[in-house]
């Protein structure tokens, strides 16, 4: 299972070249086999239908999950991002959703998923951050936890690009692509994050079923 670029032809070339190595086994890599049910995904222009792969060594199947996603959401990741930006602003649920005209609901269980692993998820991405960067600082604490994980996400961030460059094996680096890579998709999982953030792989688990809004 492999965070993949939001591009299906990227994808489709990268499959065709063996060049998305397989997160199951580690030594096989990937090629295409056929693709999951196709899904709306608010904040997308079109449905979305993830391409299927098989490992040319051990067989094990996996679903690519694009970076636009979370696992087992119906909603953009840039729309959640957003959402958590408001909220990092001082906006409660009824504010977020209004801003980013998503249910209140739905919003509130972001909210709370996220509330429940602030400091879990900041030492997160700090940890991506001295992965992959060189020198990096750390930044200082603001007195708010929200605030504060956005913070180690950007910084995340920055170290990626200051070592690959602009754009990676996602694409444009941003906030939200890191964001989304760097959790392997489960930034609002639950059992995330378990253990420190690992050097060799941006794994995500992506799900043909259903979704948790």
């Amino acid at each position: 299972m492999v965070t993949v670029e939001a591009d299906p032809v990227h994808v489709e070339s990268r499959l065709a070249a063996g060049t998305i190595g397989c997160p199951s086994c580690g030594d096989g890599v990937l090629g295409g086999w056929g693709y999951a049910r196709a899904r709306r995904i608010v904040g997308l222009g079109d449905r979305l239908r993830p391409r299927r792969a098989r490992c040319r060594a051990c067989s094990v199947t996996h679903v690519l999950l694009p970076v636009a996603v979370l696992l087992r959401r119906a909603y953009a990741a840039e729309l959640i991002w957003a959402a958590l930006t408001v909220r990092a602003e001082g906006g409660g649920h009824r504010r977020v959703a209004a801003v980013v005209g998503v249910p209140a609901t739905t919003v509130r269980g972001w909210l709370r998923r996220m509330a429940e692993r602030l400091e879990e998820v900041r030492s997160w991405f700090l940890g991506v951050a001295v992965v992959a960067g060189v020198d990096v600082t750390i930044p200082d604490t603001t007195g708010c936890r929200w605030r504060d994980v956005l913070s180690a996400v950007e910084t995340a961030a920055a170290a990626v690009r200051s070592r690959f460059g602009p754009a990676g094996f996602v694409g444009a680096v941003t906030p939200v692509r890191v964001a989304v890579a760097a959790s392997g998709g489960r930034l609002l999982a639950p059992g995330w994050p378990s253990a420190a953030p690992r050097p060799d792989a941006t794994p995500v688990a992506p799900d043909a079923g259903g979704d948790d809004r």
